[in-house]
This record gives structure tokens, C-alpha cells and sequence, in this order.
């Protein structure tokens, strides 16, 4: 039994032959052609060629010559059976089964592609009927000449036509029915054109068939201005992309499509000369659109509206695609000035200036690094930290490992750098607080010592790092992150720590603060003077060794509480055996392990 033709092209359209061939021969690009050495012949030199354009290879040391499905064959020593099962699972297809079933569903599917082949060619006749001239005039007006008009098969269904009885004569009911081109008027009982009286875009499938249309309002109307085919068997719009079989023809010149949001955008910019251009039939991109669309091009160019919305939905596409990038296929995305869409602004602007946009063009990292900017209040630390998470929940989605951990550091960086202490570069304003000035460290004596050994450890190293802070402001200011996330056991200890952390964000120890510190905390600075433990060691120290011994010090006040929490979680566990009790244990023991 024969394999339909059109499951067959379904997967030469999805797999590049290169792509296939690639696999086992090393290519490289020449021309509109890639070359290599033939696996059909041993040979120093390249003489087996490549087109994806044509489809084919062809090796002139052996003559051997064919298509994915016969390199298969030939390289690998399978029927065809065996090739069409590897290569549609290559291309993300079902294997075909053949059955009375698919008999029927092949059947349908003609019958399908027949009505709209006549129902397209009709209509797009219609559109030169002289009492239509108000949608050509629509068209014209819109720059489409009648050139770009019959390539895309463009029409207009007038508003009570009878073309429905037309089709009777050749298909059944039910098979009309199955398109969505009619619907039932539940109150005459008859059927009424979905698309009276509007300008038909014909969506085709990647094969070229007409599968489905788009529909556009050419009045003012309380009517939506765009409508869609319904879903049917054969049409999915999560699965479409208008106009990419036109568009993979641009493949062998450029491996760049951009994208835009609506039917005329496209055919706007393809009449500019912009071949490669697709839109995603009116939804929101999904997965599976862009896996088709990396079949044929890895950098696909998002460029949607410049309003509010028409960014909004784009940095959507940015959110969903983020995960699934990797070294080869990619997503970029170009921002048109406000208000304007690619018709437009291609109007106003033409080819060269649409061209120029597109330049402009963002990696996605970039892009959703930039929406987020400039929706935040840099200098508010609760915004930058809401970001920061946003920024990481983005950055941990991404499938390809090696990447995200590339992506994710970048994007850490670029966090420090928003704020300006986090910067090497960055010259403070600093004012030091003359602790030793004001608060003479107190001489070790015996009853010193032994006031020492009553407190905790957390204690002795929250006055530790609080004298740090106070005696060494600016080498303490660069780990103000770190000190962010610590939070004392002690009031006291903790309101002082964010007095000073917020002096830290400003870059300096006002006046104002100082005095503050001074009236406020005057007993308890002679406290952290007492028991710090920590002045002898600091003496005559580098300003590295100093930092060095403040991230000790916050690493051993961490794994304190972190011994706490282990401590309490055994003692929970033991009236009370709680799987996500007995998960965070696990986690906090790891966590000790490697520290």
C-alpha cells in the first residue's frame, strides 16, 4: 500500500535535507549549497553537494542522487517503509497507519481541500466583480497591487451569496459541513457564509494547500474586525502559520523569518520585498509553531505592534519560548515605535525602513531583561528584588543546561550592577563612622571573658559582623546582598543591621544617621565593643582579609541556623513523621554537606 503523497511531502517540507544528511556527513555551507565528502565513496576531496532548496543530494564521485527518503535507504540499508518511519518521527509526525479509516480520512481530506480550492478561486473573482469595487478599492488603497492580490488568492464574499448551493452540486452536506465555512441559522434553518462580507486571507498548510481562512471587516462595524476559520480535522491554529509556505522558499538566501501579528502585516511586507515574513493565524505562539518554524529558519524575528498590547503579547511569546532555545535555534525580537504596526510603519517608512527595525533586533535574554527594566523602580530594593526573582523563576525554565547556567550568570551581573555598591567600579560616597573614636574597645579581663562564654555562638557572631560593619563600612559594603538575606536572632541586632544597610544602599553614613546611631544604640554599641571577639583580629589586616573573614562569618552565622532548623525538624519528626518536613531536613543536611 501506498503512502498518501501528502504525508510524505508533510515531512520533506518539515526536514531540511541537510538536516538529515548532516547527521552523518560533515557539511559545510557554500553558496546557496552545502558540500562534503561522499558517504557513497571514499575521497579526499568534496564532491557530494547539498540543496535544501531543491531538495536533493547528488554525489558526482558516484552519480548517486535522491531525496532524504533515498539517502536513508541507501546510507543505511532500510526499505522505504523503514525510512518514512524514521523520518516522520524525526519530523514529530505519527507513523501513518493504513486502514479502512484512513481510507476515509484521506477521502475527507481531498473532498476538504476541494471546497476551499473552489471556494477561494469563487470569491477571489467576486473581488473584480464591478459591484464589488468598494473591497478592491479596500485592497488598493491598503498599497496591494493585483499582482500580490492573485499571489495570495485574495477575495471578498459578498454579503448573501449563494455559492453554498453551488458546492452542493459537486460535495455532500456533510462534507461542506466538515469545513467551518458555513454555519447553521438556527432560525430560517439555513446555512449563512461565516465570511459574508468580508476580504478573505486564504491560510495554507506547509504543503500549499488552502486549509482554512482569515476574514477581515473592510466597514465600520460593531462586528469583530478579524475572524478565523473554526478548528476543524484538518485545521488546528496552534499548528498553522500563515504564509510560511511562501516563506520557506527565502531559506537559502537567510536563515532569519520575522514574525508579525496579523494577515495584512504579512502581506504587506511580502509586497515590500520581504519574503520571509509569517504570522501565527491570530494566537498566542505556541510550541509547536515555533518547532515548525525552526525547521526552516533558527532566528526568527518576533516584531508585533509598538502599542501597549502588541508588546504585551509579545514579551507572552518571550515568557513561553524562553525555555525552549539552545545553541542553534534562537528568538529574537524587534520593537516598532509606538503605536505603529509593520503595515504602517512599511507605508510611512518602506522596505528599507522596516529593514532597519528589524536590525535593531534583540536576542530574547536581552528583551525580557529590558521589559523588566523598564517596568521597575531601580533605586526601590523590594522592585529590583521581585525582578531578580522573576528573572531566575525565566532563567532555571530553560532545557538546555549548559545554557541556562550561561544565561542565568549573565543575568546575575547584570543584577549587581543595578545596584551601585554591587560595582567595582562604583566611587562611594563615604563617610565613616568613627566607631573607635567614640567607643573605646574596652580591655579583655577575666569577667569579660566569662560574660563571653554565656552567650550563644549566633550572638558572638552577630556582634562580630555588626563591628565589622561599623569599623570597616566600605570593605563590608560589598557584600551588601549577603547581609541583606541574614536576619539576626536579636532585635536589637536586627534593627541596627538595617539602620546600616540602608545607609550602605545611599553609600554613606549621613549625619542625620549617625546621630541616630548615637543616641539610640549607645549601650548596645558598648555591648558589640565587649563581645565581639573580633577587634585583635582585625588588626593590621588587608582589606581582602578583612572581607574574607566577614564572609566567614556570615557563612557560620547561616550554618547556626540552618543547625537550629535540623534540631527542631529531628525533634517534629519524631511525634510526627511529615513527608515535607522530612523533604526540607534532607535539603538543609545537603546543604551542610557541601558547605
Amino acid at each position: 500500500m501506498k503512502y498518501p503523497k501528502e504525508y510524505l511531502d508533510e515531512i520533506k517540507l518539515r526536514l531540511k535535507v541537510s538536516q538529515v544528511v548532516g547527521k552523518s556527513v560533515q557539511l559545510k555551507k557554500r553558496g546557496k549549497e552545502f558540500v562534503g565528502l561522499s558517504p557513497f565513496k571514499n575521497e579526499k576531496s568534496p564532491s557530494f553537494t547539498v540543496n535544501d532548496e531543491k531538495e536533493f543530494y547528488h554525489c558526482f564521485s558516484s552519480g548517486e542522487h535522491g531525496n532524504i527518503f533515498d539517502f536513508l535507504m541507501k546510507t543505511k540499508s532500510i526499505g522505504f517503509g523503514e525510512a518514512v518511519k524514521a523520518l516522520a518521527a524525526e519530523a514529530g509526525m505519527h507513523p501513518y497507519r493504513f486502514s479502512n479509516f484512513d481510507k476515509k480520512k484521506d477521502l475527507r481530506f481531498q473532498n476538504y481541500k476541494n471546497i476551499f480550492k473552489d471556494y477561494s478561486s469563487y470569491f477571489y473573482q467576486q473581488l473584480y466583480q464591478e459591484n464589488n469595487n468598494e473591497a478592491l478599492s479596500y485592497l488598493t488603497n491598503r498599497g496591494l497591487n493585483k499582482g500580490i492580490i492573485k499571489e495570495f488568492k485574495l477575495g471578498y464574499v459578498p454579503w448573501k451569496n449563494n455559492f453554498y448551493e453551488e458546492l452542493l452540486k459537486k460535495y455532500t452536506e456533510e462534507d461542506i459541513n466538515l469545513t467551518g465555512l458555513y454555519y447553521k441559522n438556527d432560525n430560517t434553518g439555513k446555512y449563512v457564509d461565516r465570511f459574508n462580507s468580508r476580504i478573505i486571507f486564504p491560510v495554507n498548510n506547509i504543503a500549499g494547500d488552502t486549509i482554512a481562512f482569515g476574514g477581515r471587516i473592510i466597514r465600520e462595524s460593531k462586528l469583530a474586525k478579524y475572524i478565523n476559520s473554526p478548528e476543524t480535522e484538518f485545521y488546528k491554529k496552534g499548528n498553522m502559520i500563515f504564509n510560511l509556505d511562501k516563506a520557506k522558499n527565502s531559506r537559502a538566501e537567510t536563515d532569519e523569518v520575522v514574525i508579525v501579528e496579523g494577515y495584512m502585516d504579512v502581506v504587506s511586507v511580502y509586497s515590500s520585498g520581504i519574503k520571509n515574513v509569517i504570522a501565527n493565524s491570530g494566537t498566542a505562539l505556541t510550541e509547536r509553531q515555533i518547532d515548525l518554524i525552526w525547521k526552516f529558519f533558527s532566528n526568527p524575528i518576533v516584531c508585533l505592534d509598538g502599542d501597549e498590547s502588541g508588546q504585551k503579547a509579545a514579551f507572552r511569546i518571550a515568557e513561553k519560548l524562553f525555555p525552549l532555545i539552545n545553541e542553534k535555534n534562537k528568538i529574537y525580537f524587534s520593537i516598532l515605535p509606538e503605536g505603529k504596526d509593520p503595515d504602517d510603519y512599511i507605508k510611512q517608512n518602506g522596505k528599507e525602513g522596516l529593514l532597519n527595525v528589524i536590525k535593531k533586533k534583540q536576542i530574547i535574554q536581552s528583551y525580557i531583561w529590558n521589559y523588566h527594566l523598564n517596568k521597575i523602580n531601580k533605586n526601590d530594593p523590594f522592585e529590583v528584588s521581585k525582578f531578580e526573582k522573576e528573572i531566575k523563576k525565566l532563567s532555571y525554565a530553560i532545557q538546555d543546561e549548559t545554557l541556562k547556567k550561561h544565561v542565568l550568570e549573565d543575568f546575575l551581573e547584570k543584577i549587581k550592577k543595578l545596584t551601585p555598591l554591587q560595582s567595582s567600579k562604583q566611587q562611594y560616597n563615604y563617610k565613616k563612622f568613627n566607631f573607635k573614636k567614640d567607643y573605646k574597645v574596652l580591655k579583655e579581663t577575666k569577667i569579660l571573658h566569662q560574660k563571653r562564654k554565656d552567650l550563644s555562638k549566633n550572638q558572638i557572631i552577630e556582634f562580630s559582623i555588626l563591628f565589622i560593619i561599623l569599623n570597616y563600612f566600605e570593605i563590608a559594603s560589598k557584600k551588601l546582598e549577603e547581609l541583606s538575606e541574614i536576619e539576626f536572632l536579636s532585635d536589637k541586632s536586627e534593627s541596627l543591621k538595617n539602620i546600616l544597610i540602608s545607609s550602605m544602599t545611599e553609600g554613606t553614613i549621613n549625619d542625620d544617621t549617625s546621630k541616630k546611631i548615637d543616641r539610640e544604640y549607645k549601650n548596645f554599641l558598648e555591648e558589640i565593643s565587649e563581645n565581639s571577639n573580633i577587634e585583635m583580629m582585625t588588626k593590621n589586616k588587608t582589606d581582602q582579609e578583612i572581607l574574607d573573614l566577614l564572609i566567614e562569618l556570615i557563612l557560620d552565622f547561616k550554618e547556626q541556623g540552618n543547625l537550629k532548623k535540623i534540631e527542631s525538624l529531628e525533634k517534629e519528626l519524631i511525634n510526627n513523621l511529615d513527608e515535607n518536613s522530612f523533604s526540607e531536613l534532607i535539603k538543609l543536611k545537603s546543604q551542610l554537606n557541601r558547605e
